[in-house]
């Protein structure tokens, strides 16, 4: 459920119409629930409560900042008690400014540089997720040589399927992330040794928008074995993390599993772990929270096929249609009751600056407003200037209030960081 309703004929986001947001801040717009975010972060940590019941221990909801690195986003699930996974130095200050406790931070991602290792230590975060053994040596130095020891697990790859795009698919042997399965116990045993490393258990992430809880469940069972693995070896395991990505429903009729369903599945695959357990939610929590506001330029005829309803958002504001071919609801403001069959693309000067293809959607005309709908994820965070177009701003509304969290940032402002070198001045 979101709080993006009709009432009396047209879209409100929460108490506050979306002509009213469109109207004072223009389009197009990122537009966010704080109502769904809220309500998502606690259905989600409701549907692990027969892990923690299980386990006797309350598991860690790290959100995934990627999905949506907004700072006021950050805060909603900060207060929701929410710590945040992070995959970038910038994301991880991100989270430390939004209020995120330190304890509460997991360091995730395959290419950490020296600097973002050092920035973590420095910020005495909770968990490194180490990706391979080279950074598992390079942490322990680092650390050793200030007198710190570092928390960390080995993020594992399964080699599972996770049936999602393969873009976002982060678990198969032919992906970067991770140890190999195959090797994992070897590298263990030496990273554990390294004096600066408290090598506590193992993570696992096997990709996103996942539909099927099986290859989640089948990625687990192999855990399951490598902790009784490392433990029969003499390691002391105390933490494993689960990753995230836990799908929503992008298209009308679609019926993900739920986080209930989720949860019985984790306590199923996890009796007897005794562990502290980590899970990265991102796009189930933002997903469903948002909207790209965007306004019809014009229709244009088409040639033996339907028109195409050109809106000013496009592939820069809103990626994944152009990098994924992902569908996204798309729904008038104000619908008339009256449909079309339409190609629905953005300005930009690409083919692949389309969001849907013989679609069929609510009758719109020069000057109406639309929603992109599930944009909460992945949507502005993925945003560029391509064809020189600005940043969009984004906006969060608190019931019958709203406020810009994001201001937009127009094309000049971006020239202004250039430079033209002397020896091109005439």
């Amino acid at each position: 459920m979101d709080h993006f309703q009709l009432k009396n004929g047209a879209m409100y986001a929460e108490d506050v119409p979306l002509s009213r947001i469109a109207e004072e801040v223009g389009t197009p717009v990122y537009v966010y629930s704080r109502a769904t975010l809220e309500r998502h972060a606690r259905v989600f940590r409701e549907g692990l409560a027969p892990v923690a019941e299980a386990s006797g221990r309350e598991p860690l909801c790290a959100f995934a900042v990627k999905a949506n690195p907004n700072l006021a986003v950050l805060k909603v699930l900060s207060r929701e008690g929410f710590g945040a996974d992070v995959v970038s130095g910038g994301e991880l200050v991100r989270a430390l400014t939004a209020g995120v406790p330190a304890d509460k931070i997991v360091f995730s991602g395959v290419g950490k540089t020296r600097a973002e290792l050092q920035l973590g230590l420095d910020k005495a975060i909770g968990q490194f997720n180490i990706e391979s053994t080279e950074e598992g040596r390079e942490l322990a130095e680092l650390a050793a040589s200030q007198g710190l020891e570092a928390q960390a697990t080995l993020r594992i790859n399964p080699d599972v399927d996770a049936r999602t795009h393969e873009k976002i698919s982060t678990g198969r042997a032919e992906n970067k992330f991770g140890i190999p399965l195959v090797r994992a116990r070897e590298v263990f045993a030496e990273l554990a040794a390294l004096p600066g490393l408290n090598l506590r258990g193992v993570a696992v992430h096997i990709g996103s928008q996942l539909l099927d809880l099986e290859p989640m469940e089948v990625a687990f069972a192999k855990v399951g074995q490598l902790v009784a693995d490392l433990r029969a070896d003499g390691h002391t395991i105390t933490h494993v993390d689960l990753g995230g990505g836990l799908g929503v429903p992008y298209k009308a009729g679609d019926v993900p599993p739920s986080p209930a369903d989720y949860g019985r599945m984790v306590a199923r695959a996890t009796a007897g772990w005794d562990v502290h357990l980590t899970f990265e939610p991102g796009r189930v929590i933002a997903g469903n929270a948002g909207v790209l506001l965007t306004r019809v330029v014009r229709v244009k005829r088409g040639g033996n096929g339907p028109p195409f309803v050109i809106v000013d958002a496009a592939m820069n504001d809103l990626a994944r249609p152009a990098m994924y071919g992902a569908w996204h609801d798309f729904d008038a403001v104000a619908p008339t009751g009256d449909r079309m069959v339409a190609n629905i693309v953005g300005p930009i000067c690409e083919t692949g600056d389309t969001f849907a293809t013989d679609r069929e959607v609510d009758a719109l005309q020069s000057g109406d407003l639309a929603v992109f709908r599930t944009a909460g994820a992945y949507g502005a965070t993925m945003a560029s200037s391509y064809n020189s177009r600005g940043f969009v701003p984004e906006v969060l509304v608190d019931g019958d209030k709203y406020a810009v969290v994001a201001d937009r940032i127009p094309a000049d402002a971006i020239m202004d960081a250039e430079r033209v070198p002397d020896f091109l001045q005439d």
